[in-house]
């Protein structure tokens, strides 16, 4: 069984009409009318223990939501969640006690509280045995490199430094689950660098289960292998990242250093040459057409080759297009 079973999830929130002008006002504030918005539509997924799983979409998709649930805060509308075999809100004690929980824009931390505080306080809330509370707070010191500021008042933190303080507020108690939403939004590249480092090393090393919404395709880039899109409440793919950018990222470049520039402009069969800086070529080529070793080879039956790069497509250009043209639901590869 799959630690995380999500079958035909739904959320709907009820929120008020509101209407322009003066009689309009005085007519919706007697009557309360109110509309439905559905926030999650059918949502139906499986996450294996040990995933590391980027769950996507554009603001408003139903992303935050879904996480809301699946942490026991939001009541699903319809539809059931199990977690670890547990309903989240339905046994929201003994949920918080086995997850971990970032949401970037908020913090779990006692804001005027020297940030060790924050921590030797939740030692007691998770009644965290001293010795493994401790063991915790030096990996998490040293890895996050938490020492010059661990007696900082955690309102006078850097965002990137509460940050990395949130990320071991939310693992000390050692959960088998850890749920992100945007945790380096804001950050500088130096932060992002060192919290993604981080991440790898408890998905890798650790095992520990990671669900991550963000608007930072870095992060999906260089963690995740396996993504979720969900688009105005419904999944409309779940699968590899590597199948989604051969499926639609069928363009890619082919980034050549010449020897010498040839006497004319070259022209290749099946490629088509985007620009040229001095000794370098880019060209561009379908997948579906032609692959990179036959490009690569014809090339060098024209042309003295010094070095040469593959690049695959932008995996921002491939979520707009899908965002754009739209791949289908429920989509599997």
């Amino acid at each position: 069984m799959a630690l995380i079973e999500v079958e035909q999830l739904r959320k709907t929130f009820r929120v008020p009409v509101r209407h322009s002008g003066r009689l309009s006002a005085v007519r919706t504030l007697l009557s309360r009318e109110y509309r439905d918005v559905h926030a999650v539509e059918e949502a139906s997924f499986s996450i294996q223990a040990g995933e590391l799983v980027g769950y996507l979409g554009p603001n408003g998709a139903g992303k935050s939501t879904t996480l809301k649930m699946l942490t026991g805060i939001l009541v699903p509308s319809s539809g059931s969640i199990t977690v670890d075999g547990r309903v989240p809100h339905r046994q929201r004690s003994e949920h918080a006690r086995s997850i971990g929980v970032v949401f970037g824009q908020r913090t779990q931390l006692w804001w005027d509280l020297p940030t060790i505080e924050s921590f030797e306080l939740l030692r007691h809330i998770y009644a965290i045995p001293a010795e493994r509370w401790r063991s915790n707070l030096a990996t998490f010191t040293e890895l996050l490199e938490l020492e010059p500021f661990l007696n900082t008042p955690v309102r006078q933190l850097s965002l990137g430094q509460r940050m990395r303080a949130d990320l071991t507020a939310a693992l000390l108690h050692d959960p088998r689950i850890l749920f992100l939403d945007e945790p380096t939004i804001g950050l500088d590249v130096l932060a992002r660098e060192r919290i993604r480092g981080f991440l790898q090393h408890l998905h890798r090393d650790l095992g520990v289960t990671i669900i991550l919404t963000t608007h930072d395709l870095g992060d999906i880039e260089r963690l995740c292998q396996r993504v979720i899109l969900i688009d105005h409440g419904l999944v409309i793919y779940d699968g590899a990242l590597a199948a989604l950018r051969t499926r639609l990222g069928r363009w890619r470049t082919l980034v050549i250093d010449l020897d010498e520039l040839p006497p004319e402009p070259i022209t290749i069969a099946d490629a088509q040459v985007m620009r040229t800086e001095g000794l370098r070529v880019w060209l561009r080529f379908d997948r579906e057409q032609i692959t990179a070793a036959a490009l690569i080879a014809t090339v060098a039956a024209y042309y003295s080759i010094r070095d040469l790069t593959v690049e695959e497509p932008a995996i921002e250009s491939i979520v707009h297009t899908i965002y754009a043209n739209g791949i289908g639901h429920n989509t599997n590869l």
